[in-house]
């Protein structure tokens, strides 16, 4: 068996047992720049290595869509489009080293309306600079592009992020930031949303973290 095929054979039965990270649950919600502080404070004594400022991040992140082919409107919304996300740090230094990253989140489960978290599908993938390109001759649409900086907690197996959004131009889309508690894990592993949930509760009063229900969100913008 030549090398691709067994790194093939080894990745499926990885999948098949379920001890790849494939599944992202998400607990999501936001922080008036004026209480920011606040929340980093808290943070930081709740997470690990207390003792040490928490590690700062920027990224840059460019989605792009490859919508259905389809032109009836009734097999479009049966049919959504897949987003793929492209995500270059831009952290010092920068080079033209500086790897990028694909990565592919899927649409929220339609599980227990009961689960404390939003689950989703995601992968991430290393590739190479011309990535963007490649996209582009696959026929996607690059819809919104944007830079991200902020601070990251770690708590456990549990990651938080507390960052601000910005546009192209470095002008910040609001005066808040997004916090965001997340755990990436296998497929069934559910018991981590309630570890989640019981550390989202430590957070009160000061952000609210709750399972965003985007089909609402999209309908309010329709």
């Amino acid at each position: 068996m030549d090398q691709p095929a067994a790194a093939m054979d080894s990745l499926l039965q990885a999948l098949q047992v379920n001890i790849i990270p494939n599944q992202e649950y998400l607990l999501q919600g936001s922080v008036l720049d004026t209480a920011v502080q606040r929340v980093l404070h808290r943070l930081k004594g709740l997470c690990d290595n207390v003792e040490s400022a928490p590690e700062q991040f920027s990224d840059y992140e460019a989605c792009f869509s490859l919508g259905s082919p389809v032109t009836d409107q009734m097999q479009a919304q049966q049919q959504p489009p897949l987003f793929l996300r492209v995500i270059r740090k831009t952290s010092e230094p920068v080079d033209a080293g500086t790897p990028f990253q694909l990565r592919y989140i899927g649409n929220p489960e339609l599980g227990d309306a009961k689960r404390p978290t939003l689950v989703r599908a995601s992968f991430d993938i290393a590739c190479s600079p011309t990535i963007c390109d490649f996209l582009t001759e696959m026929g996607c649409q690059l819809k919104f592009e944007y830079t991200i900086r902020g601070y990251l907690f770690r708590k456990g197996r549990m990651k938080i992020s507390v960052s601000k959004i910005f546009k192209i131009n470095q002008e910040p889309i609001s005066q808040s930031y997004l916090v965001e508690l997340s755990v990436l894990a296998p497929s069934g592993h559910d018991s981590v949303a309630e570890d989640m949930r019981i550390f989202a509760e430590k957070l009160k009063p000061l952000v609210l973290l709750e399972k965003i229900d985007y089909k609402r969100l999209a309908q309010m913008g329709n």
